[in-house]
């Protein structure tokens, strides 16, 4: 058996690693199973790209699409003409994707237009907000795929509402919280927590990407703002994403408490979150890892794809008005900490159950 596993974006890596790792135990002990690693250049900034397979110990990519680099349009178009053109080399009898970014989305159709069969890890999550390009993404890659893995029950009932049957879909857990597990131990203080004379528990880690915290500089300024005078004495630690870097330093924002780095690798900035005294971010993978860590998470968002983080986990879902920033910080220096718990199956052990269900799809 072939397995194409498509990787673009920082999270496809991380939750790519252990599926790899798998496979490969499962080459050892003598199962024929190949694999190629597909990388679309989606994300190609060092940091964001290369180190996570540095670190993860993932094998360089087998294919390089180096996609070209412009609009959603553009990215989708390249990722899905360069695809296309490997598989008329050589086609899998699998194209595995991983997440919701546009490389999930584009080669996806890709692979099932070339007849190919397609399994989507992470498949089923929904946030309802059509507006996130990641929704659209996530929509249109489940209505073409032939398998489903997913994180959660309620993924799975996603699914069932949109037309999947019972028999394509397999919840197995999480393969982010495969690769946290694993590397924990293994975490690496940045050189920012001795810069900063950092301490555990002083201080907040910072992330924003999304366009609707982002784009408007107005808005961005009175966030940050925000943030800083909620955050009372604690060190704000911002490892600012390359496109929030640039419109960060338009704004010309400084604050004594405010530090703005580039970004981290995987084992870096999971350090800054294990040993910090809480997060406030836009991103939905860390609200999983988070909630594995048992670290307070505070969502600048109006909606979730992942609801288990807030129903069991330690997140809260701020909103994207600056205004509900001091209320929310409050309650945490009051002493009221969400305590959170780790949700179903997010055990460490999901990439061995994909593994074998894919020996048992027997392709």
């Amino acid at each position: 058996m072939l397995i194409d596993l498509i990787a673009g974006a920082r999270p496809n890596f991380i939750k790519l690693a252990p599926v790899v790792n798998e496979i490969q135990k499962k080459q050892k002990e003598g199962l024929i199973l190949d694999f190629r690693i597909v990388h679309t250049g989606q994300h190609y900034d060092y940091i964001m790209s290369q180190t996570f397979f540095d670190e993860l110990g993932i094998p360089a990519p087998d294919i390089h699409l180096d996609t070209e680099k412009g609009s959603q349009a553009v990215q989708t178009g390249s990722i899905m003409v360069k695809y296309e053109d490997e598989l008329e080399k050589q086609k899998p009898n699998i194209c595995i994707v991983f997440g919701d970014v546009n490389s999930t989305m584009a080669c996806a159709i890709t692979a099932k237009k070339m007849e190919v069969p397609v399994a989507h890890i992470e498949a089923g999550i929904r946030s309802g907000d059509w507006s996130m390009p990641e929704e659209i993404n996530r929509i249109v890659t489940d209505s073409i795929c032939n398998w489903f893995f997913t994180t959660s029950k309620l993924a799975g009932e996603n699914l069932l509402k949109h037309g999947a049957s019972e028999d394509q879909i397999f919840f197995v857990g999480n393969t982010m919280i495969d690769t946290l597990l694993k590397h924990r131990p293994n975490f690496k203080k940045p050189a920012i927590f001795n810069d900063a004379k950092l301490s555990d528990g002083d201080y907040f880690v910072l992330t924003l990407h999304r366009p609707n915290n982002v784009d408007e500089a107005h808005k961005l300024a009175s966030t940050i703002e925000e943030i800083v005078h909620s955050g009372r004495d604690k060190n704000i630690i911002f490892p600012a994403h390359p496109r929030t870097a640039q419109i960060l330093e338009n704004l010309n924002i400084e604050y004594d408490r405010l530090i703005i780095t580039e970004p981290l690798g995987y084992l870096e900035f999971n350090y800054l979150v294990d040993h910090s005294f809480a997060v406030i971010t836009d991103s939905g993978g860390i609200t999983e890892e988070a909630t594995v860590m048992q670290v307070p998470c505070f969502t600048l968002r109006d909606n979730t794809e992942r609801p288990e983080t807030i129903t069991i986990g330690t997140n809260e879902l701020v909103g994207t008005d600056p205004a509900n920033i001091k209320p929310a910080l409050d309650k945490l220096f009051e002493g009221n900490r969400k305590k959170g718990s780790v949700p179903e199956k997010w055990d460490g052990k999901t990439s061995e159950r994909i593994v074998s269900k894919l020996l048992e799809l027997n392709l």
